[in-house]
C-alpha cells in the first residue's frame, strides 16, 4: 500500500511539474467554447469511460459537459466484448453522430494506451467536423505501442492537444516480489485529477472574462436541487444543448 501511495504521488507531482501549460490551454479552449454556447464532450473507452463521468452532472463540475456513454464500451454488460468493440473501425464516428459533435465544440478523449481504433477514429472525425479535440492518455504506454487504427495514427497524434497522464508503460505500477505481474493503476486516479484541475481553471477563466460559471451544486445541500434546475433552464433557453 505504501509503495502504491509513493507511485500515485509521484505521478501526480509530476502532472504538476509537466502538463500545467496543456492544462491551461485546454481550460483556455474550453471557456471559449462555453461563453460561445458551445457543448465540452468526454469519451472515454474501458476503464477510461469513468473519467467520462467524473465532470459530468456533480457537485463542482460545469453544467455544458456531457459524457459520450457507449453501454458496448464500458465493462458493466461484458468487458471482453467491449475491448473487441474498441478496436472496431467505423463506430466511433455513430457515436458522435448520435452526440451532435460539431464545429466549435470541445471534445476530450481518454485513452491509456491511445492505440485502438475508437479513440482514434473520434479524434480525427471529431477535427473534421470543426471540433477540438484533447487527448488525455499515457504517453509512455502510446509511443512503444503499435497503433491498431488504419491510419496507422496514435491517439495522441490525432488529436489537437495531448495531456500526458504521466503513468507507466501498462498503467499498474506497483510491483511485488513473487508477483509477475505489476498491480496498482494510476491512470484514472491521474486523468480525475487532470479533468477536475482543467474544470477549476475554466472557472478562473470565466471568471477574469466577466462570465459567471455555471456550475452545479449538490443536490443534497439546502438548496441545491432548485439552484441547478434554474441553472438547466437558463442554459437551455440561451442555447445550450444540454440533455439532462
Amino acid at each position: 500500500m505504501q509503495s502504491y501511495f509513493e507511485q500515485v504521488s509521484k505521478v501526480l507531482e509530476t502532472i504538476q511539474k509537466t502538463q500545467q501549460a496543456a492544462m491551461q490551454q485546454a481550460a483556455a479552449v474550453c471557456a471559449e467554447a462555453i461563453s460561445s454556447q458551445r457543448m465540452i464532450f468526454i469519451l472515454g473507452t474501458g476503464h477510461s469511460h469513468m473519467l467520462a463521468e467524473e465532470p459530468y452532472y456533480r457537485a463542482g463540475g460545469l453544467v455544458p459537459i456531457l459524457p459520450i456513454l457507449d453501454t458496448g464500451l464500458m465493462l458493466h454488460e461484458d468487458a471482453v466484448k467491449s475491448t473487441q468493440l474498441e478496436r472496431l473501425k467505423g463506430y466511433a464516428a455513430i457515436l458522435l453522430d448520435r452526440a451532435g459533435v460539431g464545429r466549435g465544440d470541445v471534445l476530450f478523449i481518454a485513452s491509456n494506451s491511445g492505440i485502438n481504433s475508437v479513440p482514434v477514429e473520434a479524434a480525427l472525425e471529431a477535427r473534421q467536423r470543426g471540433a477540438y479535440v484533447i487527448a488525455l492518455t499515457s504517453l509512455a504506454h502510446s509511443r512503444h505501442a503499435e497503433p491498431r487504427h488504419p491510419s496507422g495514427s496514435r491517439l495522441y497524434e490525432a488529436a489537437d492537444l495531448v495531456l500526458d497522464n504521466c503513468g507507466v508503460h501498462g498503467d499498474a505500477a506497483v510491483h511485488l516480489e513473487g508477483l509477475e505481474t505489476p498491480i496498482g493503476p494510476t491512470s484514472t486516479i491521474a486523468g480525475a485529477f487532470i479533468m477536475n484541475s482543467i474544470v477549476v481553471k475554466i472557472c478562473e477563466n470565466l471568471l477574469a472574462s466577466g462570465v459567471e460559471p455555471p456550475v452545479f451544486r449538490s443536490a443534497n445541500v439546502a438548496g441545491g436541487e432548485a439552484h441547478n434546475n434554474e441553472l438547466i433552464e437558463r442554459l437551455r433557453q440561451a442555447g445550450y444543448r444540454l440533455r439532462l
